[in-house]
């Protein structure tokens, strides 16, 4: 989409004339005209929106954005310049609907004086009216209903904001190309909202208390139907799943199933509408595996999440937060490339701010506020770095970590990497953005903050160290390119690596590798 104010419309106008001679387009239903102040430039064509600043139309030139305080709107489409109402349309994941965005839009009414009307709409849906006490100013419609039905209603432009539980597919991020939205897996065009976690759970008194990534994928699979083969009594496994499509279960396959290459099975599987409802089957279904988000809990008992070399994994909200839990589920906001109204991109601004991330909170998830934890509170970690320090090298290294970090403290902010690749995930393209936000607000100024890290143990650890370094240099720089707008000189940017020395979890699995390999930030 291309923004045109007044003034560039005469060159606009030159250069879609000629592609329109080159590429002919197909003749549009035109409601409207605008036409420059001084009479000399017109536009033709069909509205299809406007954000109270600019109008949006189709015209032969293709789709415009055009500035309304350089142009006079004839025509039945021409919306009132004074009555403007902004509308937003979110659709996505239905766990987002029960109450993470209605709280973020009350609140965010609350914090500007607004007053918010909620009504129920089509298919479930909430209508919130946004008034200033003299007259209606906004719209928003929350539709909750699933991830690919999100991205489905953005394409068909029966959206404007998608919440997803899970990455967009190549496929919806090429679609959405060639729909003119731009490309929704860049930085600008989505990030992470809020976080939430995977969590397996049973009934309080299932004897079974852990159990490795690989058996749930196993379980998942249907290669381990009973469970016997997880260390309980002789009786089958009963599944619990959201309904099919849901995000939560693409979340599932994506990070459970597809690195070892394997495919959901399709028996002797319980399906539920809600996450508490399938909380709720668990914890009464004596023989019951569920996953559920870690907001959803319910009555039911959460699996701590092991491994052979003895390592214990629990979805807590810090290790949610720095993504050391493997199953960390980030909940994705996708904007399309095209303005939305000044009250939509201030209630977007607002889902950033403190007072949100505390709203977050209260809804059950984890926020994106980084917080600072002390070298003495990691006790597990450092249990663990002992436990697998290998002769007199590994011990020697592990010394010049406990040196180096005692006297800092380590931020939430983490990041790791996709699997296979050197590119970060997409939690930590995230975490890049925000990052960079926190030092154009000067939040570290007088502090040094260190990128320190940290490898899988797999390989020579000379070579594991130096890719280590490599990653925390990468980090690094990918933060400097982000807050480029931002004089730095009130902040010290170090690096340093330990590579093998802190591992997360075992080195045998795929994704106790991925955690393993990450970049820490730690704050001195």
């Amino acid at each position: 989409m291309r923004q045109v104010r007044a003034a560039n419309i005469a060159a606009l106008l030159i250069a879609g004339a000629l592609s329109g001679l080159l590429f002919p387009t197909p003749a549009h239903a035109q409601d409207v005209t605008l036409r420059s102040r001084d009479g000399g430039i017109e536009l033709s064509g069909t509205m299809l929106g406007f954000d109270g600043e600019f109008y949006r139309i189709d015209s032969r030139y293709g789709e415009l954005t055009v500035d309304a305080s350089g142009v006079l709107c004839e025509g039945v489409g021409c919306p009132s310049l004074t009555d403007f109402v902004a509308e937003l349309r979110i659709s996505g994941a239905a766990t987002m609907g029960d109450l993470l965005i209605p709280a973020l839009i009350e609140s965010f009414a609350q914090r500007n004086d607004f007053s918010a009307a909620r009504a129920t709409i089509a298919d479930g849906g909430i209508r919130f009216t946004l008034s200033d006490g003299a007259r209606v100013i906004g719209r928003f419609d929350v539709l909750p209903s699933s991830t690919d039905e999100g991205f489905a209603d953005l394409l068909a432009d029966e959206a404007d904001l998608v919440i997803a539980l899970r990455e967009i597919r190549p496929a919806e991020r090429e679609l959405a190309q060639q729909a003119g939205l731009g490309d929704l897996a860049h930085p600008n065009r989505s990030r992470v909202l809020a976080l939430d976690a995977l969590l397996p759970v049973v009934a309080p008194g299932n004897p079974v208390t852990a159990l490795s990534l690989t058996q749930l994928a196993a379980v998942l699979s249907g290669e381990i139907d009973n469970w016997q083969d997880l260390g309980g009594p002789d009786a089958p496994i009963v599944l619990h799943l959201p309904r099919e499509g849901s995000g939560l279960v693409q979340a599932l396959e994506d990070q459970l199933l597809h690195p070892p290459a394997l495919t959901l099975r399709s028996t002797e599987t319980r399906r539920h509408e809600s996450a508490a409802g399938l909380a709720a089957a668990v914890a009464e279904d004596p023989l019951g595996l569920g996953f559920v988000n870690a907001a959803e809990i319910g009555n039911s008992r959460a699996i701590v999440l092991t491994g052979s070399c003895g390592f214990r994994l629990r979805g807590t909200r810090q290790a949610i937060k720095t993504e050391d839990y493997p199953l960390t589920m980030p909940v994705f906001a996708y904007v399309p490339a095209r303005r939305l109204p000044k009250l939509a991109r201030e209630f977007l601004e607002f889902t950033r701010s403190a007072p949100a991330q505390i709203v977050i909170r209260r809804a059950g998830f984890v926020d994106q506020t980084p917080e600072e934890l002390p070298i003495d509170a990691q006790g597990d970690r450092l249990a663990n770095a002992v436990a697998v320090a290998e002769g007199e090298d590994g011990l020697a290294e592990l010394k010049r970590l406990a040196g180096t970090l005692a006297t800092m403290r380590r931020l939430t902010t983490s990041f790791r990497f996709e699997t296979g690749s050197a590119d970060l995930d997409a939690q930590s393209r995230s975490n890049v953005q925000q990052l960079a936000r926190a030092l154009e607000l000067g939040e570290y100024d007088g502090h040094a903050l260190v990128f320190v890290g940290f490898s899988d143990g797999q390989g020579p650890s000379a070579d594991n160290l130096a890719i280590a370094t490599e990653r925390a240099a990468s980090v690094r720089e990918a933060v400097i390119a982000a807050a480029e707008a931002t004089d730095l000189a009130g902040v010290t940017l170090d690096t340093d690596a330990f590579g093998e020395a802190m591992p997360m979890a075992c080195d045998d699995t795929v994704w106790g590798r991925q955690v393993n390999r990450r970049v820490e930030v730690w704050l001195r």
